[in-house]
């Protein structure tokens, strides 16, 4: 797992275009990944080992120089045996297949997991919200977000919170984090909505949005829009299948940044709220997929 996760922290890195120096936290990627600590903390002290990350004592990790290497020659597989049971495990409750409540005994042998192995899936959906366990015997899964239907409303909850943070009169986007987010569009725009993973095009998207949210200055936003995107995540790699619309949505990411940056507040919540409208209107168009 350990290798796994190192990589997809690195993505992020490469991904946010995160500055030589910047403080990476565990707290922070342990809520971004959905596992504990303690596993994001033996990732941290592997891409320290690598040159990723430098290590200061009783100061945590910090980006170093060698930021821009690919997980491929760091030799850090990109996707570990946990990710492959963790979507095996969504697809089956998506489709109802799974028994309730199920229990360990049967999730390790259907998905042929290792104790470690299913103990981290089975925190990072727990942590998602999907699953819980029952006393005394297995686990249940919730069917909050197992429809077209329930992914709308997770949109429209956020259609009713985000562009009202960015009106806050706290607001301000600092320029460090504008261009970051700006960077991840374009690159988005030069072929990577046709190459990334659903993982890293959903963490974009996540970014983006907690990013422009998280200007806000008022924390409550930005818990509750957190909230939401942990729970979403089963139907939105799903609905990643059909990519065609995500040109769209980085231009249209990029003209809230532009109104942003100029100060153009009201502007860019109207365009942030037009945003989330095509969204959720391009859910009905690929609501076959959902729905499968």
């Amino acid at each position: 797992m350990t290798e796994g996760l190192a990589a997809q922290i690195l993505e992020h890195i490469r991904g946010s275009r995160l500055a030589v120096g910047t403080h990476v936290t565990a707290q922070e990627l342990a809520e971004r990944f959905s596992v504990s600590r303690f596993p994001i903390g033996q990732a941290l002290q592997l891409l320290a080992t690598k040159g990723v990350l430098t290590h200061e004592r009783n100061r945590g990790y910090f980006v170093s120089e060698a930021k821009d290497a690919s997980p491929e020659t760091l030799g850090l597989v990109a996707r570990d045996d946990t990710s492959d049971i963790y979507f095996r495990i969504a697809e089956d409750h998506l489709h109802g297949r799974l028994p309730d409540p199920a229990s360990e005994a049967y999730l390790k042998e259907t998905y042929g997991a290792t104790k470690a192995q299913l103990n981290t899936v089975l925190g990072r959906i727990a942590q998602e919200g999907w699953a819980e366990r029952r006393p005394g015997y297995g686990w249940s899964f919730s069917p909050m977000l197992t429809t077209p239907e329930s992914l709308e409303q997770t949109y429209r909850v956020r259609l009713a919170l985000e562009p009202a943070a960015l009106l806050e009169p706290t607001y301000h986007l600092d320029p460090e984090t504008a261009a970051r987010c700006r960077e991840a569009e374009l690159r988005l725009l030069g072929g990577a909505i046709e190459t990334d993973s659903a993982d890293a095009l959903h963490e974009r998207g996540v970014r983006f949005h907690e990013a422009i949210i998280g200007a806000s200055g008022n924390p409550f936003f930005l818990e509750a829009v957190r909230r939401i995107n942990r729970v979403r995540r089963l139907l939105s790699y799903r609905s990643m299948i059909d990519r065609k619309r995500y040109r769209q949505q980085c231009e249209e990411h990029l003209q809230i940044l532009d109104l942003l940056e100029r100060g153009k507040n009201e502007e860019a919540s109207q365009a942030l709220r037009r945003h989330l409208e095509h969204t959720i209107e391009n859910l009905q168009e690929i609501r076959p997929i959902l729905e499968r």
